[in-house]
């Protein structure tokens, strides 16, 4: 990685966690940012590694701001859109498992491709560029476009593209744009992350072997589907392989593991691994994040995790 870095394209939100009796800590969280946390864990600190969003002009996007500067994470070209502030949202759980509650209308992600000529410069020259079906999800049409083209154009300069579809039927107004949304990133996609329930929901694929093949047939040459507890089914270089999950006996909070998966694989994949050992350092990662509360676990956490692969 003689020149570039990494950059993560999406919303990075405030989380609420660890609300009983009323007492909520406050973090900042969100699915493409988690991935990027765990890259810059992860990788040299000679790599420079950029959010790439949009940000309001109000105490809490300053404070956020703040936050990513004091982990060794830019923002790049982002722009301050002025009266816009940060995406909320609440994690409750049940055990471990969480769910959300979300307060996002006016959140200043949702402008991150206002500006095309500055998103196409900000991703050029990048080593990886990492994005969701979230990131697409947040923004409208026009704007989806937009990015998908500055996608394309950091990919034919070098860049590698790697998404997660990640999908949340409740950001979608039907399947069928969320269908179109998706194939059209996997079309600009070099590598694939996804999660096989969020594939069955979607596309009605009965098992991962059937999505591995969906995948492949639209463009993409990695390919790594995990499973939850199960195992991650990977397709890279003509080889497949299912590698199990590590199990977990008592997790603590479920909140981000699948996001951190990917930032140790593709943190595994810029170090030269092979993708078998990519998909084993993610499933280390992912098993010790699940043991910590909140989506962020700390830097120390992921790094003797990632060591043990």
């Amino acid at each position: 990685m003689e020149k570039g870095g990494v950059a993560s394209v999406g919303e990075c939100m405030l989380e609420l966690s660890g609300g009983s009796g009323g007492n909520w800590r406050m973090g900042h969280a969100g699915d493409t940012f988690n991935t990027l946390w765990a890259m810059r864990a992860l990788t040299p600190e000679s790599v420079a590694a950029d959010y790439v969003s949009a940000f309001g002009d109000d105490p809490f996007s300053a404070e956020q701001r703040k936050f990513f500067a004091d982990h060794g994470i830019g923002t790049a070209a982002s722009p301050v859109i002025q009266g816009r502030r940060p995406g909320l949202y609440a994690i409750t759980l049940d055990g471990a498992e969480r769910s959300f509650t979300y307060w996002r209308a006016d959140s200043a992600a949702r402008c991150l491709a206002d500006d095309p000529k500055a998103l196409e410069k900000t991703l050029e020259n990048q080593v990886l560029v990492y994005f969701s079906g979230i990131t697409l999800a947040i923004l409208e049409e026009p704007a989806r476009k937009t990015l998908i083209a500055a996608l394309e154009a950091a990919r034919k300069g070098g860049s590698r593209i790697a998404f997660d579809p990640n999908y949340r039927p409740r950001l979608w107004t039907s399947p069928e744009a969320a269908r179109a949304a998706v194939d059209a990133a996997l079309a600009v996609s070099d590598i694939a992350l996804p999660t096989f329930p969020d594939e069955a929901e979607l596309y009605d694929d009965p098992n991962p072997a059937a999505a591995v093949r969906r995948l492949a047939q639209a463009g993409v040459s990695e390919i790594a589907i995990k499973n939850g507890a199960g195992a991650t089914f990977l397709s890279a270089g003509g080889r497949e392989a299912s590698i199990p999950a590590i199990v977990v006996a008592d997790p603590v909070d479920t909140t981000g593991a699948g996001d951190s998966f990917n930032g140790a694989y593709l943190a595994s994949r810029l170090a030269g691994d092979e993708p078998e050992r990519a998909v084993r350092r993610g499933h280390n990662v992912a098993a010790a994040v699940i043991q910590v509360h909140g989506a962020l676990a700390p830097f120390s956490v992921l790094r003797e995790a990632f060591a043990r692969a």
